[in-house]
Parts: structure tokens; sequence; C-alpha cells
């Protein structure tokens, strides 16, 4: 096995997935993107992809998993960041989870009392844990054990108590 460059591994990425789409009769535009010196995104754009993006995204996710265990397959166990993505959903789930982060944001702050949120994925998590950094008064932490682990979404040590008085200022 030769050291292949990201860009060489991206290409790897992007040939399985051409090809897999092509057994399942599927026609999709594929292209590659460097996204930063450690990761390549394999986008997939086209028509009537749902099912390759799945409930919660739970398709895409084994097939980005799938992806890269053939790209390291071709690298003899290493590889570096590889993602996938179908027709944006990766972007539209992170704008959603920001937007439902901060309204639960301001749950905890006017009530005073912590939030545990339904376990999801690791990119899923780090989207929330980013979005609450944005946030004053309120922290983040991750509970459980894979594949259920999840974030409670706390108020700070410093942030404004609730004085239940029922006042709702949003």
């Amino acid at each position: 096995m030769t050291e292949m460059s990201l860009e060489e591994q991206g290409q790897a990425a992007q040939t399985f997935v051409e090809g897999l789409l092509r057994e399942m009769g599927m026609d999709a535009t594929i292209s590659l993107r460097m996204v930063d010196d450690t990761t390549a995104e394999v986008a997939v754009d086209g028509e009537g992809l749902g099912v390759l993006v799945g409930p919660r995204g739970a398709t895409l996710s084994a097939l980005q998993e799938l992806t890269r265990t053939v790209v390291q397959k071709h690298t003899g166990g290493h590889s570096e960041r590889i993602l996938v993505d179908v027709a944006g959903y990766r972007a539209r789930r992170a704008e959603a989870l920001q937007r439902f982060t901060q309204q639960v944001a301001a749950e905890v702050l006017s009530s005073g009392t912590e939030r545990a949120l339904e376990p999801m994925s690791a990119a899923d998590r780090k989207v929330v844990h980013d979005a609450v950094n944005e946030i004053d008064g309120v922290v983040t932490r991750s509970e459980g054990e894979e594949p259920r682990r999840y974030i409670v979404l706390s108020p700070s040590a410093d942030a404004p108590q609730a004085d239940g008085s029922g006042a709702d200022e949003s």
C-alpha cells in the first residue's frame, strides 16, 4: 500500500460513491471538495435522493462509514476525514439543530432548569455544543454511551437565576 494524499483518498471515495449509485440505478452528480487540510467531502446532488439520507440521516451516516471503510482498505487502514453529503442535508440539519438549540437554551435560561436532549450522532452533538458556546448563561455536557449518547443543557454558574414569577421576557 502506498501513502495516499487527502485528495487521492477523496477521489477514491468519489469513485466508490459513483459506482455504488450506478449499481443502485440512481442518477446523481457527485463532486469532491477539499473542506480543509484534513477533510474531503464527497457531495451527491440530484433528484429523489432521500433514500440515501434516511431517517435523521441514518442512511447517510452508514453510507459515509462504508465509504470511509473502502478508502481505509486502499490506504492500509489509515484515512483522513472523509465526509459524504447528499443534497445539502448536512448543512440543513446543522441549521435546524442550531435553531432548536437556541430555543432549548432560551427555555433553560428562563426556567433555570437543565434539559436533556435526545441521543444524537457525534456530528450533531458537535453542532449543539458549538451553538451553546455562543450563548451566555448556558453550558453543555455529553452523557451516556454510544449510540445513545446525548447532551444536557444547563444554566451556567453565572447565569441569571429564574425568579419564578412566570414572566416570560422572550
